[in-house]
Protein backbone atom coordinates (compact mmCIF):
# COMPACT_ATOMS: atom_id res chain seq x y z
CA UNK A 1 0.00 0.00 0.00
CA UNK A 2 1.40 3.38 -1.01
CA UNK A 3 2.07 6.01 1.69
CA UNK A 4 -0.88 8.29 2.31
CA UNK A 5 -0.50 12.05 1.94
CA UNK A 6 -2.57 14.70 3.72
CA UNK A 7 -2.70 18.12 2.07
CA UNK A 8 -3.94 20.94 4.29
CA UNK A 9 -5.05 24.20 2.73
CA UNK A 10 -6.01 22.13 -0.32
CA UNK A 11 -8.50 24.72 -1.56
CA UNK A 12 -5.83 27.33 -2.27
CA UNK A 13 -3.80 27.90 -5.41
CA UNK A 14 -0.85 25.76 -4.34
CA UNK A 15 -2.99 23.18 -2.57
CA UNK A 16 -5.01 22.53 -5.72
CA UNK A 17 -1.93 22.04 -7.86
CA UNK A 18 -0.35 19.80 -5.24
CA UNK A 19 -3.47 17.63 -5.07
CA UNK A 20 -3.42 17.38 -8.86
CA UNK A 21 0.28 16.48 -8.86
CA UNK A 22 -0.29 13.69 -6.34
CA UNK A 23 -3.21 12.37 -8.38
CA UNK A 24 -1.03 12.36 -11.49
CA UNK A 25 1.53 10.29 -9.58
CA UNK A 26 -1.20 7.86 -8.45
CA UNK A 27 -0.41 8.72 -4.84
CA UNK A 28 -2.98 8.13 -2.14
CA UNK A 29 -3.90 11.63 -0.98
CA UNK A 30 -6.48 13.32 1.21
CA UNK A 31 -7.20 16.94 0.29
CA UNK A 32 -8.43 19.01 3.25
CA UNK A 33 -9.45 22.60 2.63
CA UNK A 34 -10.09 25.16 5.36
CA UNK A 35 -13.70 24.05 5.84
CA UNK A 36 -12.68 20.42 6.21
CA UNK A 37 -9.80 20.96 8.63
CA UNK A 38 -8.96 23.87 10.90
CA UNK A 39 -5.27 23.20 11.46
CA UNK A 40 -5.22 25.31 14.65
CA UNK A 41 -7.88 23.13 16.30
CA UNK A 42 -6.07 20.26 18.09
CA UNK A 43 -9.20 18.13 18.37
CA UNK A 44 -9.96 18.41 14.64
CA UNK A 45 -6.37 17.64 13.75
CA UNK A 46 -6.20 14.61 16.05
CA UNK A 47 -9.39 13.29 14.50
CA UNK A 48 -8.05 13.75 10.96
CA UNK A 49 -4.84 11.92 11.81
CA UNK A 50 -6.73 9.08 13.51
CA UNK A 51 -8.92 8.62 10.44
CA UNK A 52 -6.39 9.10 7.64
CA UNK A 53 -3.07 8.10 9.29
CA UNK A 54 -0.92 10.06 6.83
CA UNK A 55 2.72 9.22 6.20
CA UNK A 56 3.34 12.69 4.76
CA UNK A 57 1.56 15.94 5.62
CA UNK A 58 2.00 19.00 3.42
CA UNK A 59 0.80 22.20 5.05
CA UNK A 60 -0.32 24.65 2.38
CA UNK A 61 -2.73 26.40 4.76
CA UNK A 62 -1.71 29.97 5.56
CA UNK A 63 -2.89 33.48 6.30
CA UNK A 64 -1.52 35.27 3.22
CA UNK A 65 -3.17 38.69 3.50
CA UNK A 66 0.12 40.49 4.14
CA UNK A 67 -1.29 43.95 4.85
CA UNK A 68 -4.22 42.74 6.94
CA UNK A 69 -1.80 40.91 9.23
CA UNK A 70 -0.40 44.26 10.40
CA UNK A 71 -3.66 45.05 12.17
CA UNK A 72 -4.72 41.44 12.85
CA UNK A 73 -1.48 39.79 13.88
CA UNK A 74 -3.12 37.56 16.49
CA UNK A 75 -5.50 36.14 13.90
CA UNK A 76 -2.66 35.64 11.43
CA UNK A 77 -0.56 33.96 14.12
CA UNK A 78 -3.32 31.44 14.80
CA UNK A 79 -3.09 30.19 11.21
CA UNK A 80 0.61 30.73 10.51
CA UNK A 81 2.05 29.90 13.93
CA UNK A 82 -0.39 27.88 16.03
CA UNK A 83 -1.62 25.79 13.09
CA UNK A 84 1.82 24.46 12.11
CA UNK A 85 2.58 23.79 15.80
CA UNK A 86 -0.57 21.67 16.12
CA UNK A 87 0.22 19.78 12.92
CA UNK A 88 3.81 19.21 14.04
CA UNK A 89 2.68 17.73 17.34
CA UNK A 90 0.26 15.38 15.55
CA UNK A 91 3.02 14.36 13.14
CA UNK A 92 5.31 13.66 16.10
CA UNK A 93 2.69 11.42 17.72
CA UNK A 94 1.99 9.51 14.49
CA UNK A 95 5.52 9.39 13.06
CA UNK A 96 4.53 11.42 9.99
CA UNK A 97 6.79 13.56 7.81
CA UNK A 98 5.73 17.22 7.69
CA UNK A 99 6.43 19.58 4.79
CA UNK A 100 5.53 23.10 5.87
CA UNK A 101 5.35 25.87 3.24
CA UNK A 102 6.82 29.19 4.35
CA UNK A 103 8.01 32.45 2.80
CA UNK A 104 10.87 34.80 1.98
CA UNK A 105 9.23 37.34 4.33
CA UNK A 106 11.09 35.73 7.25
CA UNK A 107 14.17 37.62 6.01
CA UNK A 108 14.86 41.35 6.30
CA UNK A 109 15.08 41.66 2.51
CA UNK A 110 18.23 43.77 2.56
CA UNK A 111 20.72 41.22 1.16
CA UNK A 112 22.61 41.52 -2.11
CA UNK A 113 23.25 37.79 -2.62
CA UNK A 114 20.67 34.96 -2.54
CA UNK A 115 19.65 34.01 1.00
CA UNK A 116 21.03 30.64 2.10
CA UNK A 117 18.73 28.29 3.95
CA UNK A 118 20.58 28.97 7.21
CA UNK A 119 20.84 32.75 6.78
CA UNK A 120 19.73 34.77 9.83
CA UNK A 121 16.01 35.58 9.85
CA UNK A 122 14.75 39.07 10.65
CA UNK A 123 11.15 39.59 9.55
CA UNK A 124 10.04 43.20 9.15
CA UNK A 125 6.28 42.57 9.02
CA UNK A 126 3.61 40.91 11.12
CA UNK A 127 3.10 38.40 8.32
CA UNK A 128 6.79 37.50 8.38
CA UNK A 129 6.82 37.18 12.15
CA UNK A 130 3.86 34.80 12.15
CA UNK A 131 5.37 32.67 9.40
CA UNK A 132 8.66 32.48 11.29
CA UNK A 133 6.77 31.31 14.37
CA UNK A 134 5.37 28.44 12.32
CA UNK A 135 8.80 27.51 10.99
CA UNK A 136 10.27 27.38 14.47
CA UNK A 137 7.42 25.24 15.81
CA UNK A 138 7.91 22.69 13.03
CA UNK A 139 11.69 22.51 13.34
CA UNK A 140 11.67 22.34 17.15
CA UNK A 141 8.93 19.70 17.38
CA UNK A 142 10.18 17.59 14.48
CA UNK A 143 13.97 17.78 14.41
CA UNK A 144 14.16 14.59 12.33
CA UNK A 145 11.03 14.73 10.17
CA UNK A 146 10.11 18.43 9.84
CA UNK A 147 10.83 20.14 6.52
CA UNK A 148 10.26 23.86 5.98
CA UNK A 149 9.98 24.90 2.33
CA UNK A 150 10.21 28.65 1.78
CA UNK A 151 8.77 30.02 -1.43
CA UNK A 152 7.82 33.40 -2.90
CA UNK A 153 6.06 35.27 -5.70
CA UNK A 154 3.66 32.41 -6.39
CA UNK A 155 1.43 32.43 -9.45
CA UNK A 156 -0.90 29.87 -10.99
CA UNK A 157 -4.15 29.43 -12.87
CA UNK A 158 -6.11 28.57 -9.72
CA UNK A 159 -6.15 31.88 -7.89
CA UNK A 160 -5.50 35.63 -7.87
CA UNK A 161 -1.86 36.61 -8.39
CA UNK A 162 0.38 39.21 -10.01
CA UNK A 163 0.74 37.46 -13.37
CA UNK A 164 -3.00 37.11 -13.84
CA UNK A 165 -3.43 40.74 -12.79
CA UNK A 166 -0.99 41.82 -15.50
CA UNK A 167 -2.82 39.75 -18.12
CA UNK A 168 -6.06 41.47 -17.15
CA UNK A 169 -4.66 44.99 -16.98
CA UNK A 170 -2.87 44.72 -20.32
CA UNK A 171 -6.26 44.51 -21.95
CA UNK A 172 -7.69 47.62 -20.28
CA UNK A 173 -4.78 50.01 -19.62
CA UNK A 174 -2.55 51.87 -22.05
CA UNK A 175 0.41 51.93 -19.66
CA UNK A 176 1.33 50.44 -16.29
CA UNK A 177 3.77 51.74 -13.68
CA UNK A 178 5.31 48.75 -11.88
CA UNK A 179 7.76 48.60 -9.00
CA UNK A 180 11.37 48.00 -10.07
CA UNK A 181 13.12 48.06 -6.68
CA UNK A 182 11.87 44.75 -5.27
CA UNK A 183 13.65 41.64 -6.53
CA UNK A 184 12.45 38.06 -6.22
CA UNK A 185 11.76 34.77 -7.99
CA UNK A 186 8.39 34.25 -9.71
CA UNK A 187 7.40 30.66 -8.97
CA UNK A 188 4.71 28.59 -10.71
CA UNK A 189 2.60 26.64 -8.24
CA UNK A 190 2.70 23.61 -10.57
CA UNK A 191 6.51 23.56 -10.31
CA UNK A 192 6.45 23.99 -6.53
CA UNK A 193 3.86 21.23 -6.20
CA UNK A 194 6.06 18.81 -8.14
CA UNK A 195 9.04 19.79 -5.97
CA UNK A 196 7.06 19.11 -2.80
CA UNK A 197 6.16 15.64 -4.08
CA UNK A 198 9.84 14.93 -4.78
CA UNK A 199 10.85 16.19 -1.35
CA UNK A 200 8.17 14.16 0.42
CA UNK A 201 9.24 10.98 -1.29
CA UNK A 202 12.91 11.67 -0.58
CA UNK A 203 12.07 12.33 3.06
CA UNK A 204 10.31 8.97 3.31
CA UNK A 205 13.32 7.31 1.67
CA UNK A 206 15.68 9.00 4.12
CA UNK A 207 17.59 10.90 1.43
CA UNK A 208 16.29 14.40 2.25
CA UNK A 209 17.20 15.38 5.83
CA UNK A 210 14.88 17.50 7.94
CA UNK A 211 15.43 21.24 7.92
CA UNK A 212 14.92 24.24 5.68
CA UNK A 213 14.67 24.12 1.88
CA UNK A 214 14.03 26.91 -0.62
CA UNK A 215 11.34 26.18 -3.19
CA UNK A 216 11.57 29.05 -5.67
CA UNK A 217 12.36 29.26 -9.36
CA UNK A 218 15.87 29.86 -10.59
CA UNK A 219 17.07 33.31 -11.58
CA UNK A 220 15.41 36.48 -10.41
CA UNK A 221 13.72 39.64 -11.57
CA UNK A 222 11.71 42.61 -10.32
CA UNK A 223 7.95 43.09 -10.52
CA UNK A 224 8.68 45.45 -13.43
CA UNK A 225 10.73 42.78 -15.20
CA UNK A 226 8.02 40.19 -14.62
CA UNK A 227 5.32 42.51 -15.97
CA UNK A 228 7.35 43.17 -19.10
CA UNK A 229 7.74 39.43 -19.68
CA UNK A 230 3.97 38.96 -19.33
CA UNK A 231 3.38 41.68 -21.92
CA UNK A 232 5.91 40.05 -24.26
CA UNK A 233 4.16 36.69 -23.97
CA UNK A 234 0.87 38.40 -24.75
CA UNK A 235 2.38 39.88 -27.91
CA UNK A 236 2.03 43.36 -26.42
CA UNK A 237 4.68 46.08 -26.32
CA UNK A 238 6.73 45.64 -23.10
CA UNK A 239 7.54 49.35 -23.20
CA UNK A 240 3.97 50.01 -22.10
CA UNK A 241 5.26 48.90 -18.68
CA UNK A 242 7.14 51.69 -16.93
CA UNK A 243 9.41 51.37 -13.86
CA UNK A 244 8.58 53.06 -10.57
CA UNK A 245 9.69 52.75 -6.95
CA UNK A 246 8.13 51.29 -3.82
CA UNK A 247 7.86 54.82 -2.49
CA UNK A 248 4.95 55.31 -4.88
CA UNK A 249 2.86 52.98 -2.73
CA UNK A 250 1.71 53.44 0.83
CA UNK A 251 1.16 49.92 2.16
CA UNK A 252 0.71 48.85 5.80
CA UNK A 253 3.31 46.05 5.56
CA UNK A 254 6.85 46.62 4.26
CA UNK A 255 7.88 44.45 1.32
CA UNK A 256 11.31 42.82 1.08
CA UNK A 257 13.51 44.73 -1.34
CA UNK A 258 15.44 41.51 -2.01
CA UNK A 259 13.86 38.07 -1.65
CA UNK A 260 16.03 35.89 -3.88
CA UNK A 261 16.67 32.50 -2.26
CA UNK A 262 19.49 29.98 -2.75
CA UNK A 263 18.77 26.29 -3.34
CA UNK A 264 21.76 24.46 -1.89
CA UNK A 265 19.77 22.10 0.35
CA UNK A 266 17.82 20.65 -2.60
CA UNK A 267 21.07 20.14 -4.48
CA UNK A 268 22.63 18.41 -1.46
CA UNK A 269 19.62 16.08 -1.30
CA UNK A 270 20.14 15.26 -4.99
CA UNK A 271 16.87 16.93 -5.94
CA UNK A 272 17.26 19.37 -8.82
CA UNK A 273 16.16 22.91 -7.89
CA UNK A 274 13.17 24.40 -9.68
CA UNK A 275 13.92 25.62 -13.20
CA UNK A 276 14.44 29.22 -14.36
CA UNK A 277 11.45 31.49 -13.88
CA UNK A 278 11.21 32.54 -17.54
CA UNK A 279 11.08 28.96 -18.79
CA UNK A 280 8.37 28.11 -16.29
CA UNK A 281 6.31 31.20 -17.07
CA UNK A 282 6.38 30.39 -20.77
CA UNK A 283 5.02 26.90 -20.14
CA UNK A 284 2.44 28.14 -17.63
CA UNK A 285 1.17 30.98 -19.78
CA UNK A 286 -1.54 29.27 -21.87
CA UNK A 287 -3.32 28.10 -18.71
CA UNK A 288 -2.93 31.51 -17.08
CA UNK A 289 -4.34 33.23 -20.15
CA UNK A 290 -7.24 30.79 -20.35
CA UNK A 291 -8.05 31.42 -16.70
CA UNK A 292 -7.93 35.21 -16.98
CA UNK A 293 -9.26 35.66 -20.53
CA UNK A 294 -11.42 32.61 -21.29
CA UNK A 295 -12.49 33.95 -24.68
CA UNK A 296 -8.91 34.36 -25.97
CA UNK A 297 -7.31 31.39 -27.68
CA UNK A 298 -3.79 30.44 -26.50
CA UNK A 299 -2.63 30.26 -30.13
CA UNK A 300 -2.53 34.07 -30.30
CA UNK A 301 0.27 34.17 -27.72
CA UNK A 302 3.75 35.34 -28.62
CA UNK A 303 6.12 32.56 -27.70
CA UNK A 304 9.03 34.49 -28.41
CA UNK A 305 4.59 44.00 -7.08
CA UNK A 306 2.99 46.52 -6.72
CA UNK A 307 1.62 48.02 -9.85
CA UNK A 308 0.10 51.34 -10.62
CA UNK A 309 -1.30 52.72 -13.83
CA UNK A 310 -2.44 56.19 -14.63
CA UNK A 311 -4.81 54.75 -13.15
CA UNK A 312 -4.37 51.47 -10.77
CA UNK A 313 -3.41 49.32 -7.86
CA UNK A 314 -1.13 46.71 -6.41
CA UNK A 315 -1.21 42.99 -7.20
CA UNK A 316 -2.89 40.66 -4.73
CA UNK A 317 -0.87 40.25 -1.55
CA UNK A 318 -2.21 36.68 -1.54
CA UNK A 319 0.31 35.67 -4.20
CA UNK A 320 2.68 35.13 -1.25
CA UNK A 321 3.26 31.87 0.51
Amino acid sequence: MSPRWLVTGAGGMLGRDLTAALAHEDATAVAADRAALDIADPARVREAFAVHRPAVVVNCAAWTAVDDAESREEAALRVNGTGPAVLAEACREHGSVLLHVSTDYVFAGDAVLPYAEDAPTAPRSAYGRTKLAGERAVLETLPDTGHVVRTAWLYGAGGANFVRTMIRLEGVKDTLDVVDDQRGQPTWTVDLAAQLVRLGRAALDGTAPAGVYHGTSGGGTTWYGLAREVFRLLGADPDRVRPTSSAAFARPAPRPAFGVLAHDRFTAAKIAPIRDWRTALGEAFPALLAAERPAQRPEVLSDGSPVRTPGTAAPPARSRA
